[in-house]
């Protein structure tokens, strides 16, 4: 049974919010015994939600039957700790497919994601929404990115004509906008960050309110994620300088080398720590060994 409203949201608003990598095989399978592990071992470390087959979980490159496998895998192996959110999205028909695929399983919510591939008008992007958060009963968290972004009174027209909206993830990192949004609609939703490695982003959004976000390198730091959001809830300037200083900023600078690193580069850490999760798929591409050694002196250097 899917948790209820009030839970949901809580762990939106207070938490740290773990988005794990999706395990594939040497052959670049969906490989359920080591992503049940995975996801016991989030859990494990105190997350507040798990969002599963969501970007850092190639989401773009799964199939509708791997999918059903991912999410029922989550929901089992959580049962009922957390939340579990699943991603929707590409096409309206595919995005009401995924959604009922994460409703049969027992799924708590789902983080709608932008349309597919083309440019979109504001108007558009509101019919695309509107369709498939009132296709579903459960909890919709919009994804405000790429080629769907919403201005302020976009979001409080579409919270207003759905109910089951409860909370928008900012995926863009425009704190004006955001700030002019959360002015605007107010505590009727709740809000998330989640730029890629949003820990870069965290001290401006808790300024304007945002208290959360989704930590991709939870994947293979997730002590120094905890500590890391500890600090920041906790006024402690110091520990979220020197996080930011070491470990941020130098893996930001790696990760800005090639597009689809901030998916990448989070499987490579999960390697280097002896998590593997395999590869990405294509249109992805792997870390160089340079890289990999690049990265893994990071790790160390936090660890």
């Amino acid at each position: 049974m899917a948790l209820s409203v009030e839970r949901i949201r809580q762990s939106l608003c207070d938490g740290l919010l773990s988005f794990p990598i999706t395990d594939l095989d040497d052959k670049g399978q969906f490989n359920p015994d080591t992503y049940r592990q995975r996801i016991e071992w989030f859990v494990s470390h105190g997350v507040s939600a798990v969002f599963v087959a969501g970007g850092t979980g190639e989401f773009f490159s799964l199939s509708l039957d791997e999918y059903r496998q991912i999410v029922k895998i989550a929901v089992d192996t959580v049962a009922g700790r957390v939340p579990v959110i699943a991603s929707a999205g590409r096409s309206i028909p595919d995005a009401i497919s995924f959604c009922k695929a994460a409703e049969e399983v027992g799924c708590d919510g789902i983080l709608l994601m932008p349309p597919y591939l083309t440019e979109c008008p504001a108007d558009g992007v509101m019919a695309y929404a509107r369709e498939v958060i009132n296709s579903t009963p459960l909890q919709v968290i919009y994804y405000n990115r790429a080629n769907g972004i919403l201005q302020a009174e976009h979001v409080r027209q579409l919270a207003a004509e759905c109910p089951n909206l409860i909370a928008l993830k900012d995926g863009v990192g425009n704190i004006a906008a955001l700030n002019d949004t959360i002015k605007t609609v107010g505590d009727r939703l709740a809000y998330i960050g989640g730029v890629p490695t949003a820990e870069i982003f965290a001290e401006a959004y808790l300024a304007i309110g945002v208290s959360t976000y989704s930590s991709a390198v939870f994947n293979f730091m997730p002590d120094m994620a905890n500590t890391f959001y500890r600090a920041l809830r906790g006024g402690d300037q110091a520990t979220v300088t020197r996080i930011i200083k070491d470990f941020f900023i130098p893996f930001c600078r790696l990760r800005d080398r090639k597009k689809g690193y901030a998916v990448s580069l989070i499987k490579a850490g999960a390697t280097i720590i002896g998590r593997s999760a395999g590869n990405v798929r294509a249109p992805l591409t792997m870390p160089t060994e340079a890289e990999y050694a690049e990265l893994e002196q990071i790790i160390k250097a936090n660890s």
